[in-house]
């Protein structure tokens, strides 16, 4: 079921998702890049981050168990927290919120509805995910990346969008 705001705004996705991608637009995030670890994560040879596969919420070697959860930026920055307190996931307890670059590094340029590779994070709501990345110019509004179509843009704190943890980096 997909709830969408004024029309231009689709801001979740439950149902099981395939991207539409163009082969004519070279890969950003190839499967050769991206390599599954087998432990529900996956680690990108390119920027060295580590990603828990799913988004919180979905769970399983495809991500097709449960429902993807929704929090405001101040939940979502404690979403680490309460992973990595609860003995953490795939045998690490540093997980964190990414930054806006790192969440944009997911994008795939050439695929929309997730605008992500649905051969390593599968299921991916189409979806708005939090970054740990503040707004400089006004404290009520934070960044995120909308992977229904790639791009980032900034909200109001108290929005509900999904989230997706990493490791590593910085």
């Amino acid at each position: 079921m997909r709830t969408c705001f004024l029309i231009f705004f689709c801001l979740f996705s439950t149902a099981t998702v395939h991207a539409a991608c163009d082969s004519n637009i070279p890969a950003s995030t190839p499967d050769s890049q991206l390599i599954d670890n087998g432990d529900g994560t996956v680690t990108d040879s390119k920027t060295g981050l580590m990603w828990k596969q799913c988004v919180e919420g979905l769970s399983g070697s495809t991500c097709a168990t449960g429902t993807a959860d929704t929090f405001t930026w101040q939940a979502a920055l404690q979403q680490p927290g309460t992973v990595n307190g609860g003995g953490g996931f795939a045998g690490y307890t540093d997980w964190r919120l990414p930054d806006i670059a790192e969440l944009e590094s997911l994008v795939e340029k050439q695929c929309h509805s997730p605008a992500i590779n649905t051969t390593r994070f599968p299921n991916t709501p189409s979806s708005t995910v939090w970054s740990g990345s503040p707004y400089a110019h006004y404290s009520g509004i934070a960044w995120y990346v909308g992977f229904n179509n790639g791009y980032s843009n900034f909200g109001y704190r108290f929005g509900n969008y999904a989230v997706r943890l990493v490791r590593g980096g910085q």
